[in-house]
């Protein structure tokens, strides 16, 4: 699979300075953390799963997240599990089954992960991994416990992602205490723990609070101190930090429109970039768009959706430009090892060597997954040309 996959590759040369690379399940966990652009929820007791994850697959998503846990109620989580093994052997007989997105399980308790694993018999090699809920130290080391049972059972590699979202983490007497108990169950486990996801509803939730969607998480002070002190004990970019990924946006207005046929027509060869902009603000993507736009100045990477619309405009506000690639690729050269400040080609800045180091190496690590654009190709060009005709 590779991001911007589903559109022809004569398209792609246009868009691309640098194309973005592929990759499978079985590539390294540096490349799979960064790559998981915009992670797709479903409720794991759709009837018709299977057929759902082949069509995203073909409008362009990665990564999904199939949910027995708060998406659906207490009593249909039998029926739900018994749903995702009938629909995980459906996916694995089909012939399309090598050219599936990253699929990970949310779960609600650690036994439910040896249990599915087993059950799911041969299908077990379509996944990818789980979700695991609520974690703290204390409640999310049987999770990770009962993850090496279920790779033990499976014979292949399974990946965790906890989700940060309890009430101690909120809680400013508890928060430190809490995020270094984090820390040391994830660190035990770092080369199973592929990101770190942000429960941002939850943390609403303990303080009666909704953002509005002309709002942003970072608009919710509450919301953005947990942020901030996610990012600083556990996203540092010393090899001590995980991917930290970006909050849910709750809002999807933005497809009636988004997808009219007018509007499938890539604007830089049909002179339409303005209306879809105006398509965008109007029907209020503008708060998804700042919102993503502050995960990346914040350090976070990939984001939790709950609606295909959001897709493309993750992926499209991930590619790197070729300013920032630019950029790196200086700060980078073996010859600047020493240090320094050099002035960026583009002639509007300075580049200092050491201090720019670690986001240059980030950078390149996201160009790889997300590709380079095009000096003169932007944001509504790449967004443009991946809404499905």
């Amino acid at each position: 699979m590779r991001h911007f996959g589903h559109i022809a590759p004569e398209v792609r040369q246009r868009l691309f300075h640098q194309e973005p690379c592929e990759f499978s399940a079985d590539s390294p966990a540096r490349l799979l953390s960064a790559a998981l652009g915009a992670t797709l929820y479903s409720p794991a007791t759709r009837p018709r799963l299977a057929d759902d994850i082949v069509k995203q697959t073909g409008r362009g998503v990665v990564s999904m997240v199939l949910c027995l846990e708060d998406s659906i109620g207490d009593e249909d989580v039998a029926q739900g599990e018994e749903n995702l093994v009938g629909q995980f052997t459906d996916l694995a007989e089909r012939e399309s089954a090598g050219d599936l997105p990253l699929i990970f399980i949310r779960v609600r308790s650690p036994e439910q992960i040896p249990d599915l694993v087993r059950r799911l018999g041969p299908a077990v090699r379509l996944l990818s991994g789980f979700v695991l809920p609520k974690f703290t130290e204390e409640r999310g080391m049987p999770f990770l416990e009962a993850l090496a049972t279920a790779e033990a059972l499976s014979g292949r590699r399974l990946f965790a992602m906890p989700v940060l979202e309890s009430p101690e983490l909120l809680y400013r007497e508890s928060r430190v205490e809490t995020l270094e108990g984090i820390f040391r169950a994830v660190d035990k486990y770092r080369d199973r723990v592929l990101a770190l996801r942000l429960g941002v509803t939850d943390f609403c939730s303990s303080y009666g609070l909704r953002r509005a969607p002309d709002m942003t998480a970072y608009d919710v002070q509450i919301v953005a101190s947990v942020i901030a002190d996610v990012v600083n004990m556990l996203g540092r970019a010393d090899g001590t930090g995980f991917t930290v990924t970006g909050p849910v946006w709750e809002y999807f207005r933005v497809q009636e429109r988004m997808f009219k046929p007018q509007l499938r027509r890539s604007p830089f060869l049909e002179g339409q970039a303005e209306e879809l902009r105006e398509a965008l603000i109007e029907h209020s993507m503008d708060g998804l768009l700042r919102e993503i736009t502050l995960d990346h100045a914040n350090g976070l990477l990939g984001k939790t959706c709950i609606h295909p619309s959001h897709v493309l405009p993750v992926h499209a506000l991930s590619v790197v430009s070729h300013e920032e690639y630019s950029d790196a690729k200086d700060i980078l050269r073996p010859e600047r090892c020493g240090g320094g400040v050099l002035r960026s080609q583009y002639t509007n800045k300075m580049n200092e060597v050491k201090p720019h180091r670690a986001w240059a190496e980030r950078t390149l690590l996201r160009a790889e997954a997300f590709g380079v654009a095009n000096e003169d190709i932007g944001f509504v060009e790449l967004l443009a040309a991946g809404i499905p005709a």
